[in-house]
């Protein structure tokens, strides 16, 4: 691998998640590990379908109901914690200055339709649950429960919103700005409306489970479920008992379509060359592209054409099956499933298509070493490209 002189490194000290799987980043490694898909049979659509017999990938109840009255609230504090105390029991330490910064594409669903229906009704919401539905709540609460003082923003580049908020987090550091970054990034939106509207794009699939639907590299695939998800990190510097070294990253624009991938593929190849050459790694180097792999012939044809034309050695996964495509959180999902691939030296990949590329994995495997890429396609033509090594 290529020598690379650089300052202290950036490097993912802490871990929380609630996904399909339910509350704790335990349970979706467990998922995933089991093959267990977390797209299930979910009722309540039927007003929006044909029929109730709708698969998704959705965040039950749960979480503390003293943090506020959604799942969406009630989840961005209970990844904010869990990823605080898993850094916390892994030696991590909080300078000084801790910046947060919380990434999504939708943001709160459920009290803002709660909202227009009572202004229909001319029903009011109390000032307390009005303060609910502002972006800026949320985030000022991590805050204040955890004495954090540093920068503290919002960040939306589509699904790929985690790329873009850990390379922020990055440069934050290596800048001064920040000591340390909590990044939390969620999605959860699937409500009858989201759904219906995705599924009238023609990419989400709502009549068949993960597994069936979402065959990523193969033309036998039919696209996504939906999924919904909110992920924690803990970014500091150093590498003493982290999950995972964040290399070098990128960013980019296809500025093609509101929806399409620019066909010719070459923003988003810039945007891995870019990474890579920030990372000071060669293609030859990178072990495994950790993939957005929606099963789309979109997606399929420029993540093929990555592989194929700038990863020589690498495998390809994609945990979209189990997971669902949490959109604005699901490059986060996936960065938490390579962090935790690091410490458990496995690769939970999903079973592949007997018609799919030749080198995406087909099932759980020991993880060789070597660097992840890992690679998001966001709607909008927004692409991000991180990659991880261990530290």
């Amino acid at each position: 691998m290529t020598a690379r002189t650089r300052r202290e490194a950036t490097s993912i000290y802490g871990v929380g998640a609630v996904t399909g799987y339910g509350w704790g980043s335990k349970l979706l490694w467990e998922g995933l590990v089991t093959g267990e898909s977390a797209v299930r049979l979910t009722p309540g659509y039927g007003s929006h379908f044909d029929t109730d017999q709708i698969y998704v990938s959705r965040i039950p109840e749960g979480g503390n109901p003293s943090d506020g009255s959604s799942r969406y609230i009630r989840a961005m504090a209970s990844v904010a914690r869990e990823a605080i105390e898993d850094a916390l029991s892994r030696g991590w330490r909080p300078g000084p200055v801790v910046g947060f910064i919380h990434a999504t594409a939708i943001g709160e669903v459920d009290l803002w339709k709660d909202f227009y229906a009572l202004h229909a009704g001319q029903g009011e919401r109390s000032r307390k649950q009005y303060l609910e539905l502002l972006p800026s709540t949320s985030a000022s609460n991590v805050m204040q429960e955890h004495g954090f003082h540093g920068p503290c923003m919002g960040v939306n580049a589509m699904c790929a919103s985690a790329s873009s908020a850990l390379l922020t987090a990055k440069m934050w550091l290596e800048a001064g700005v920040a000591t340390d970054v909590v990044v939390v990034d969620s999605d959860i939106s699937a409500t009858p409306e989201h759904v219906r509207n995705m599924h009238d794009l023609g990419v989400t699939i709502v009549d068949t489970d993960g597994p069936t639907s979402c065959r990523p590299f193969s033309p036998s695939s039919r696209g996504f479920n939906f999924g919904e998800a909110s992920v924690g990190f803990v970014v500091s510097r150093g590498t003493s008992s982290a999950y995972a070294t964040i290399l070098g990253g990128a960013m980019s624009n296809d500025a093609y379509h509101v929806v399409s991938v620019a066909p010719d593929h070459l923003d988003i190849k810039r945007c891995v060359t870019t990474a890579l050459a920030d990372a000071g790694i060669g293609s030859a180097d990178i072990a495994y592209l950790n993939a957005h792999a929606t099963g789309t012939k979109q997606c399929d044809a420029a993540e093929t054409d990555v592989l194929d034309s700038l990863l020589p050695r690498a495998d390809a996964y994609g945990t979209k099956p189990m997971t669902g495509h949490c959109l604005g959180a699901s490059a986060a999902v996936e960065l938490a499933i390579a962090c935790m691939s690091y410490q458990d030296g496995m690769i939970p990949a999903p079973s592949a298509a007997v018609d799919a590329h030749p080198r995406l994995m087909d099932g759980p495997a020991a993880r060789r070493p070597g660097p992840t890429l890992k690679l998001a396609l966001g709607m909008g033509g927004h692409n991000g490209a991180l990659v991880l090594d261990e530290p």
